[in-house]
């Protein structure tokens, strides 16, 4: 009952600084709502579930701030029916609230242990339209067809241009460029209008660079 009510408080507390920030989707909230923070995190960390700070997890990984998770996923706009891609499932979070609205989530990671705990937690939750694969995730995930939304949540050093054969016309990519002589990168919004791509950038983000072909060794 204790955890449940820690839950509940977390939760509120968060809807309130988002709002404070102009996020106030419905169904983004409520998809948070149903996806237990504390489900996510290591168990000695409980109480910062809903805090706007990083927390540590296993593979030397992090998970974002409650308040950057929310607010990174505003910007993905994910809706009914999407079939999306997320590379960099950390602890799973963030696939998991995408699956309670999108159709298909196929969500990959380099860490083997990452990857198998956040399938658990996909499976205990019920969320069987999310997929959790390890894989190398540098070029996207070619042969797997077209995606409506691309979420990535590790540093590329320039522009990628895998996303231009895996997106749908209209469909977007958010993700991060390591901006040059500085700690932080950039999240940035490619959309697909045609044969062109427009660019939004939208606010730095602590994500480290994207390390290539290392998902077998590990």
């Amino acid at each position: 009952m204790k955890s449940a009510m820690l839950e509940k408080e977390g939760f509120a507390a968060l809807v309130l600084r988002l709002r404070s920030e102009g996020i106030s989707d419905l169904d983004l909230l409520t998809a948070v709502e149903q996806t237990p923070r504390s489900q996510f995190v290591p168990a000695t960390l409980t109480d910062e579930a809903y805090s706007s700070r990083t927390v540590p997890i296993d593979c030397g990984s992090f998970m974002e701030g409650a308040d950057l998770a929310v607010r990174l996923l505003s910007k993905l706009q994910v809706k009914p029916g999407h079939r999306v891609l997320e590379i960099g499932t950390g602890s799973g979070f963030s696939a998991a609230v995408i699956g309670r609205i999108a159709e298909r989530v196929l969500s990959v990671d380099r860490y083997r242990t990452l990857t198998a705990d956040a399938q658990a937690r996909m499976d205990e939750l019920g969320l069987r339209n999310v997929i959790v694969r390890q894989a190398d995730g540098s070029n996207g995930m070619p042969g797997e067809g077209t995606f409506d939304r691309i979420f990535v949540t590790a540093a590329f050093p320039a522009m990628p241009r895998f996303y231009a054969d895996q997106l749908t016309h209209g469909g977007s990519m958010v993700a991060p460029l390591v901006m040059e002589g500085m700690d932080t990168c950039l999240m940035v919004r490619l959309t697909k209008t045609g044969s062109r791509f427009e660019r939004e950038d939208l606010f730095t983000v602590p994500y480290l660079p994207l390390v290539p072909q290392m998902a077998a060794a590990l």
